[in-house]
């Protein structure tokens, strides 16, 4: 295996799971709830209007943009671009019901990220 070979794969590799780890951030917003409107502990997604969009890259092996500010209670819906690799899901959609700020990073720490439920 080449050495171009092997830094492609570490590069989706890397990419794949950040992406991972996103979604698992965001799954965290989805059931952790506000302790209103739940059912069996799972927070009742109310959509408030229009999704928020955000498209999200790699530049330089880190998320570009790296803060996201989102309102709460309102849909939210990350597009990957092409610069993400390695992930077969290029749309994220949620509902953030707990304001706060989110840290996300890829499992290598490379790729780094906040995302800020107002």
């Amino acid at each position: 295996m080449s050495t171009e070979e092997y830094t492609e794969i570490k590069k989706s590799t890397i990419y794949a799971v950040g992406i991972i780890l996103l979604i698992s951030v965001v799954g965290y917003f989805m059931l952790k709830g506000s302790g209103k409107n739940t059912i069996g502990g799972l927070a009742e997604a109310v959509p408030n209007g229009d999704p928020q969009e955000v498209t999200i890259g790699m530049k330089n092996y880190n998320y570009y943009p790296n803060t996201i500010n989102v309102k709460a209670g309102r849909p939210v819906r990350i597009r990957l671009d092409g610069t993400v690799y390695g992930w077969p899901q290029d749309i994220l959609e949620f509902t953030p019901t707990q304001p706060g700020m989110y840290a996300f990073a890829c499992s290598m720490g490379m790729g780094r990220g906040v995302l800020v439920v107002e």
